[in-house]
C-alpha cells in the first residue's frame, strides 16, 4: 500500500468494484425476468435504472418520477452569481428510455409492501419483485418557527434546484449595496455539505463583480464546524475578506448562529440571543428522507433516515426495498454524520444497489463494492477545490479508507501557498466532473 500513491489506488480500487458489479451480466443473461420499480429520477435514480438495464437487459425496470426534467442541485449556487445558464444543470430521460428504462412520470400515491405494488396518481399500479427508493430530501418547515412553504417563496432555501434557485438569484441581484444576504444553515446531516459555504462564496462573487463592495454575507450555522473549513476560510479571506469587517462572516452554533425563528415580515431571524435583519434571507431549513420514504416507515434513524445494509443498499430488515442517495445513512457512520449526502455518492451507491439486484435476480453471490464520493467547491470563475472520501466494506458496515481519500491541500507540503493554477485547474474540473456525472446518469 504504501508503494503507491493516492490517485494510483483510487483508480485500483475503482476498477475493481466496476469490475465486480459489471461482470454480473456475462453469467446472467439467460436467467428468468425480473420486475424492479424505481421511485424518484434524481442522480440515483437515473443510475440504478440505467445501471440494472445495462448489467441484465432480461430485468424490467420502471422508474416513476413526476417531473419531465431534472435539474442538478451541484453547481446551482453558480446558477446564483450568474456565472452559469440552470439550462446546463438540466436533463431528461430519452437517455433511459434508449436503455430500455420504462420511464414514468407520475406521483407515487402508495406503496404496498404485501402485495408489492407501487400506486400512482394517475390510478396506475406498477408490481415490483425489487424496489428502489430515491427519494432525495423534504424539508422540516416546522423545525424554524415561523417558517412554512409558503414562506419559502419569500425566505427561499435553494436547496432543490429550480425555481427556488432562480428565486434566489433574483433577490441577489435586487439587493442594494449596504445590503445583507443571511444564510441560514440547519443542523447536520444535510444535503451536500459543503453548498451553503460555496453558496456564501458565489453571492460574493456576485456582490465583487458588480460593485456592491459594502454589502454583507452573514453565515448563520447551527453547527460548530464545516466541510471544507480551512480551503473556505482561506479562500473567503483571500477573495472577498472575511470575518466581522469582511464581506463574508460566519457565526457557529457555539456563538450563537442556530436560527430558530424567523420573522417574513421584518425579514429578521431570530437565534437563541439574538436577531438579524437581512435584505435577502436564505433561510434552509432542517431535512429528512423523502416523503415516500417515511410513508413508508423507512426512517428509522432518528426518525429522520433510512437505514441500510451496507453490502446491497437494502433498507435494514426490509427485504426486497433498496434506499439510495440524500435519503439514506448507514451505520457508524450515521452517528458522526460522515457518510455524505452527495450526487457523486449517490451514484455510488445506485450502482452497488444494481450489482445486488442483479446478481440476486440470477442466484449469484453479491459482488464486493466500494463507495466513492467525491465533492467539487467552486468559489469564484477561476478558483475551485475538492475532496475524495472512499469506503470499503467490513462485517457488514463501511470503513473509510484512509489511504485512497484527500482533500485539496491549503498549502503545499513546504508550506508555500498552492500555485493559483492549481486553484483554476479545480474549477475547470468541477465543469467536467458534472458532465461526466450528467451523462452517465441520464445519457
Amino acid at each position: 500500500m504504501s508503494q503507491i500513491d493516492r490517485r494510483s489506488f483510487i483508480k485500483a480500487i475503482a476498477a475493481a468494484s466496476s469490475a465486480a458489479v459489471l461482470t454480473v451480466p456475462q453469467t446472467a443473461r439467460a436467467a428468468a425476468k425480473a420486475r424492479v420499480v424505481v421511485v424518484g429520477g434524481g442522480y440515483g435514480g437515473a443510475t440504478v435504472a440505467k445501471y440494472i438495464r445495462m448489467m441484465d437487459p432480461g430485468i424490467e425496470v420502471t422508474l416513476i418520477e413526476k417531473n419531465l426534467v431534472y435539474t442538478s442541485c451541484p453547481l446551482s449556487n453558480e446558477v446564483i452569481s450568474g456565472h452559469r445558464d440552470i439550462k446546463t444543470l438540466e436533463a431528461g430521460y430519452d437517455g433511459l428510455k434508449k436503455h430500455g428504462v420504462n420511464v414514468v412520470h407520475d406521483e407515487v400515491t402508495g406503496i404496498d409492501t404485501n402485495r408489492k405494488t407501487v400506486a400512482t396518481k394517475g390510478g396506475r399500479s406498477h408490481a415490483y419483485d425489487a424496489l428502489v427508493l430515491s427519494p432525495g430530501i423534504s424539508f422540516d418547515y416546522g423545525g424554524v418557527e415561523g417558517y412554512s412553504r409558503e414562506v419559502a417563496e419569500r425566505l427561499p432555501h435553494a436547496y432543490k434546484a429550480g425555481p427556488q434557485t432562480l428565486l434566489l438569484k433574483k433577490q441577489l441581484e435586487a439587493m442594494p449595496d449596504g445590503g445583507k444576504f443571511i444564510i441560514a444553515v440547519p443542523p447536520g446531516p444535510f444535503r451536500c455539505p459543503p453548498g451553503p459555504y460555496e453558496r456564501a462564496a458565489q453571492v460574493a462573487s456576485y456582490l465583487k463583480d458588480h460593485g456592491k463592495k459594502k454589502a454583507k454575507v452573514l453565515i448563520l450555522d447551527a453547527n460548530d464546524s464545516f466541510s471544507k473549513k480551512g480551503l473556505f476560510e482561506q479562500a473567503w479571506k483571500a477573495l472577498y475578506g472575511y470575518g466581522p469587517d469582511g464581506m463574508i462572516e460566519w457565526v457557529p452554533g457555539a456563538s450563537d448562529g442556530k436560527v430558530v425563528r424567523v420573522d417574513p415580515a421584518r425579514m429578521t431571524c431570530y437565534t437563541g440571543f439574538g436577531e438579524h435583519k437581512g435584505d435577502v434571507v436564505n433561510l434552509i431549513p432542517p431535512h429528512h428522507a423523502g416523503k415516500v420514504a417515511k410513508d413508508l416507515g423507512l426512517a428509522t434513524f432518528k426518525d429522520k433516515w433510512c437505514e441500510v445494509e451496507a453490502e446491497s443498499m437494502q433498507a435494514k430488515g426490509r427485504k426486497d426495498i433498496y434506499v439510495i442517495g440524500d435519503a439514506c445513512v448507514g451505520g457508524e457512520l450515521a452517528t458522526n454524520n460522515a457518510f455524505p449526502k452527495s450526487a457523486h455518492m449517490a451514484m455510488t451507491q445506485a450502482k452497488v444497489a444494481a450489482g445486488a439486484i442483479v446478481a440476486r435476480a440470477n442466484g449469484l453471490a453479491l459482488p464486493v463494492p466500494y463507495y466513492v464520493n467525491t465533492c467539487y467547491s467552486v468559489v469564484a470563475p477561476d478558483y475551485g477545490f475538492s475532496v475524495v472520501h472512499v469506503y470499503k466494506v467490513e462485517n457488514g458496515t463501511w470503513v473509510y479508507v484512509k489511504e485512497a481519500s484527500g482533500i485539496s491541500p491549503v498549502t503545499m507540503p513546504d508550506k508555500s501557498p498552492v500555485p493559483a493554477i492549481y486553484r483554476k485547474l479545480e474549477a475547470e474540473y468541477a465543469d467536467g466532473w458534472l458532465r461526466n456525472v450528467m451523462a452517465d446518469a441520464f445519457a
